[in-house]
């Protein structure tokens, strides 16, 4: 009798294994893949006239071409680069990356020029000129900052409060810019050099699908994730006239 209870009684504790390692499986996800694009000509960037900084301008010395403010930045067959993409909603919470997101001031720009990070994750400016830097962002929330980095090296953390796309500016240098996508949820992305973006670990269900540029503003469209699958979309926005 005390056999047969022992084994009755390992059964169950295999069973209860079993069932705690199938409710500790996560749940399935799907991908979210596509292209931005513009319809038309790409409407060119304005070359910039870095005289007022004397040495700003001697980086830039004898290069070809010269510096010019990457706002529009296009593909061949017409792929948009940098444009912000993320999900709009609300998701079950997930950690916040302990890495920081990195923003550098390189030959008198800031790199990237778009970047996205998440709500409570620290945003690292880094000054690679040996020139001073004024970091100035533009909050309509909480993370308003305005500070000076005098020489190359420095770096200052500052950790993201409230969802926005924040414009970063300098003070010293007018056309330097940059943008951080600032979202609540891992579910973002920056279109690359040929307009194409993936957003992996989508829980399934109807999504919208948010898409923010610079120059050409924002596109919206509603999507369909299946868990264990990819679902792609297509933005197109229409070309604009020479800036």
């Amino acid at each position: 009798m005390t056999h047969r209870v022992s084994i009755f009684a390992g059964l169950a504790i295999g069973i209860s294994a079993a069932v705690a390692i199938v409710s500790a499986a996560p749940a399935p996800t799907g991908t979210l893949k596509g292209r931005i694009k513009l319809n038309g000509p790409d409407p060119g960037n304005k070359v910039i006239r870095m005289g007022m900084d004397p040495m700003c301008a001697k980086m830039w010395a004898g290069k070809k071409p010269g510096p010019v403010d990457e706002v529009v930045i296009t593909s061949n067959d017409g792929g948009l680069m940098n444009a912000f993409v993320k999900l709009d909603g609300s998701f079950p919470g997930t950690p916040v990356p302990a890495q920081p997101v990195l923003l550098d001031q390189k030959g008198c720009f800031y790199h990237p020029r778009v970047v996205g990070a998440r709500v409570e994750q620290v945003l690292r400016i880094k000054n690679g000129d040996n020139l001073l830097h004024n970091v100035h962002s533009s909050s309509s929330h909480r993370n308003s900052f305005n500070f000076g980095q005098p020489q190359a090296g420095i770096s200052s953390d500052f950790k993201l409060k409230d969802e926005e796309m924040l414009k970063i500016s300098c003070d010293v240098h007018r056309w330097m810019t940059a943008w951080i996508g600032v979202v609540d949820h891992p579910y973002f992305a920056v279109s690359g050099a040929d307009g194409s973006f993936v957003i992996d670990n989508v829980p399934p269900g109807k999504r919208t699908v948010s898409v923010w540029h610079e120059r050409f503003g924002r596109l919206t469209k509603a999507v369909d994730v299946t868990a264990g699958g990819a679902t792609t979309v297509e933005f197109i926005y229409p070309a604009a006239a020479k800036s």
